[in-house]
């Protein structure tokens, strides 16, 4: 349950589908190996999609990082937040056809860089683990956690892709939903 929207947003519908089903099936259109980062098995279970829970829980987005690239097959893993229903195919193909040395590649949009959206190497988990565990011994201390995607992209360095003038860019591919408000402005999108 996301707490600005007081309700499990993934859920919502636009244009007859749920967000998730929708990044879902933008995403198998895309790749043939989908994986699913939850916590919640049970709910999403419908989209028969392999799900994979977190290994250090109450850490954020990056325990959700950490635990898809232990079970990925693959070296280079694109992750996409269902917060960006908005993302589309050109975008995601851009970020995954962009040659770089960086382990990580994500986007910038709107002079912000998009943190859940974009290359994760698997010779990351490392690097993820010391600071999981950093931050467990400091959520000990102080109760909240201090791990994050931005410190990993700080340990780890990153690519930076900058997109506002590539042709297909548009700039609701970046629109993060996370309040009523943003819900009610993605519904006055008409989305098919």
């Amino acid at each position: 349950v996301s707490s600005r929207m007081g309700l499990n947003k993934m859920l919502l519908e636009i244009g007859g589908k749920t967000i998730i089903e929708r990044v879902a099936g933008l995403m198998t259109g895309v790749f043939e190996n989908v994986l699913l980062s939850t916590n919640d098995f049970e709910i999403y279970r419908s989209l028969s999609l392999p799900m994979i829970g977190d290994v250090y829980k109450g850490h954020g987005p990056l325990s959700g990082i950490h635990a898809s690239l232990i079970a990925s097959p693959t070296n280079r893993n694109f992750f996409l937040s269902c917060d960006l229903p908005l993302m589309s195919e050109e975008m995601i193909r851009h970020i995954i056809e962009y040659k770089t040395v960086q382990p990580i590649s994500i986007p910038s949009a709107n002079e912000r860089m998009q943190h859940l959206c974009g290359i994760y190497q698997k010779s990351l988990v490392p690097v993820i683990e010391n600071i999981l565990s950093d931050s467990i011994h400091l959520k000990k201390e102080n109760g909240k956690s201090a791990a994050s995607v931005k410190k990993l992209i700080e340990k780890a360095g990153a690519e930076i892709i900058e997109t506002g003038s590539l042709p297909f860019y548009k700039e609701d591919l970046f629109f993060n939903m996370n309040s009523p408000d943003d819900f009610e402005i993605i519904k006055q999108k008409n989305l098919e």
